[in-house]
């Protein structure tokens, strides 16, 4: 059965621990070989080429530093293109939508023009059949 209280640690306690447990491990009693382990190579003993090293290592965190950096802008570049594609995408489908409700429209402004084109030829015709026939009346009486 679990105990009934965990005990959560944070990053605190953690490194408090390995602090400690390093400075157990490198106690009087510890010998070279722990230490260069341990603690890494010491100043004194490896001279120019330590300097080599810390040079080479500089240069790495720089490259390090860059490349993070340019992880990053990828990673921005990309939301934006994301976002490009998102709205054009949005804007392709209004651009259908317009041109469909165009094409709509038109229609309807032709079949009006057709209408009224027919409605101004009746008038026409009638007013046309009244002159005819009022003339004819006139020369028949």
């Amino acid at each position: 059965m679990p105990p009934k209280f965990k005990r959560h640690l944070n990053d605190d306690d953690v490194t408090g621990s390995v602090k400690s447990e390093r400075r157990n491990l490198l106690e009087d009693d510890s010998d070279e070989e722990e230490d260069f382990f341990l603690r890494g190579p010491s100043g004194p003993r490896f001279g120019p080429r330590n300097d080599k090293i810390k040079h080479v290592q500089n240069q790495v965190d720089e490259v390090i530093d860059v490349m993070q950096e340019n992880i990053t802008k990828v990673i921005e570049r990309g939301e934006r293109l994301d976002e490009l594609q998102d709205k054009s995408e949005s804007l392709s489908d209004n651009a259908t939508a317009f041109s469909n409700r165009s094409k709509q429209l038109r229609r309807q402004m032709w079949w009006r023009g057709c209408k009224i084109k027919v409605i101004v030829a009746l008038v026409a015709g009638i007013l046309l059949l009244v002159i005819i026939i009022l003339t004819v009346m006139k020369y028949r009486t």
